[in-house]
């Protein structure tokens, strides 16, 4: 039986680097892409542009955070071919006044400053006890710096245009996987319990000791939930 085609979509000032561990430890379960989201300002043409570079055929999509609103774009532009979606430290929801007021003032300081930018947001993608992580530390200001300052802004763009998907979520008809941190500051449990009760048999996994980037922070509880995710769109 041939492997199943999996679209794994990065967030935020992240890349290929994010699903590192899990494109190696699914080599067995899936052929992975990993999308590039740093080339357009809005969550719609990120969605078109990782579709197209999907091989024919059925696949299934995987997104954290900003790549959680592509994937799900995704899912509404590709319904026909998506058979299986994961949500991994995202939302549905649309971004408040507040959150876009706060974006509009990074990305001003992102001109002078990116480096403060990448710094103060640290703090947020990670648990307490992953900041003590130089390792891991290293890894995330890296995908930054290669991201840079003009991919950052047009993510921004593409964050503060998005739309409201609560209303699309009944109709989300594949198996669906919603997962996060436990401590995730910036997306919280209950945006994903929000998520999975309103996405019919969506199951809902928070991994402990997790901020907001899971793939990287707990790369096993990540990748085996994915490898069971996997197998249930194979049966």
């Amino acid at each position: 039986m041939s492997k199943p085609n999996l679209l794994l979509i990065p967030g935020l000032l992240c890349d290929r680097r994010l699903w590192q561990a899990q494109v190696e430890g699914l080599r067995h379960s899936a052929e992975c892409t990993v999308a590039d989201v740093s080339g357009a300002d809005s969550i719609a043409a990120l969605a078109a542009a990782a579709v197209a570079k999907m091989p024919p055929g059925p696949f299934a999509v995987a997104g954290l955070s900003m790549g959680g609103y592509v994937a799900l774009e995704v899912a509404r532009q590709a319904a026909a071919r998506v058979k299986g979606l994961a949500l991994l430290d995202t939302t549905a929801r649309p971004d408040s006044e507040q959150a876009t007021a706060d974006r509009r003032r990074m990305m001003k300081l992102a001109e002078t400053d990116f480096e403060r930018v990448v710094n103060a947001l640290l703090p947020r993608l990670l648990a307490p006890a992953h900041m003590r992580d130089a390792k891991l530390v290293a890894v995330v200001k890296a995908m930054a710096k290669d991201t840079g300052v003009e991919a950052y802004r047009r993510q921004q763009e593409a964050i503060i245009g998005r739309v409201d998907s609560r209303p699309h979520l009944g109709k989300i008809a594949c198996p669906t996987l919603v997962l996060c941190g436990k401590e995730d500051a910036l997306t919280p449990v209950a945006l994903h319990e929000e998520m999975a009760n309103a996405i019919p048999g969506a199951r809902l996994v928070v991994a402990p000791q997790c901020g907001h980037l899971s793939p990287l922070e707990q790369p096993q509880v990540v990748t085996m939930n994915l490898v069971h995710w996997l197998s249930g769109i194979a049966r």
